[in-house]
């Protein structure tokens, strides 16, 4: 399988974390590919039209992406069972959507400041992203935290990967402030080896 991916990604960490907890790693050969919503770059506009990573190449079928996509396949291929099933499957996609919409908010914040010319940026739409990932994070803090604390699945590689990009582009947030036992989860998490494998510098 060739993964096209991107270090700093946190949508590719997500299938990292993922590679690295269920041994898949020595399956998968990464292949560099980033771009922009302006410019694509090297991304793989063959393996995905969107021009995002991941993509995933794989050998039974035409190339599949979204790190979402992408997961439940290689939980599936090797049937670590990260999602669960009955309940627990949608407490997990539940968790997940959540973790994934920090980081599509938090993602367009960096493309207001990195892309987007000054004298066009408009921080009301910028502080209306940050809270999205605000309320996202106090959901998790007060109504996940069971799920988080449970034996290891998707939603919390998830909302880990989250986390470690808000801290990445956001750490000025301070989102640990109103937010202990998430923020005491995610420092504990963290020091696993694949987080620490996926970190990004």
């Amino acid at each position: 399988m060739h993964l096209y991916h991107s270090p700093t990604s946190p949508y590719v960490r997500k299938v990292m974390v993922l590679l690295h907890e269920t041994g898949l790693l020595p399956q998968v050969t990464l292949v560099s590919g980033s771009g922009s919503p302006i410019d694509p770059g090297t991304a793989p506009l063959e393996a995905n039209p969107l021009g995002k990573v991941p993509a995933l190449e794989r050998p039974d079928g035409p190339a599949i992406y979204d790190s979402r996509v992408i997961c439940r396949y290689l939980d599936d291929l090797a049937g670590s069972n990260l999602y669960g099933s009955g309940p627990k499957l949608w407490d997990v996609l539940t968790i997940e959507a959540t973790a994934d919409g920090i980081l599509d908010a938090a993602l367009l914040m960096v493309y207001e400041w990195r892309l987007r010319p000054e004298e066009h940026r408009f921080d009301p739409w910028v502080e209306g992203q940050w809270a999205k990932v605000d309320r996202a994070l106090d959901t998790l803090e007060t109504r996940w935290m069971a799920e988080l604390d449970g034996p290891l699945d998707m939603g919390q590689i998830a909302v880990a990967c989250a986390l470690g990009y808000v801290d990445f582009r956001h750490d000025a947030r301070a989102w640990r402030d109103t937010r202990p036992h998430l923020a005491a989860w995610f420092d504990a998490f963290a020091e696993r080896p694949s987080m620490q494998a996926t970190k990004p510098a």
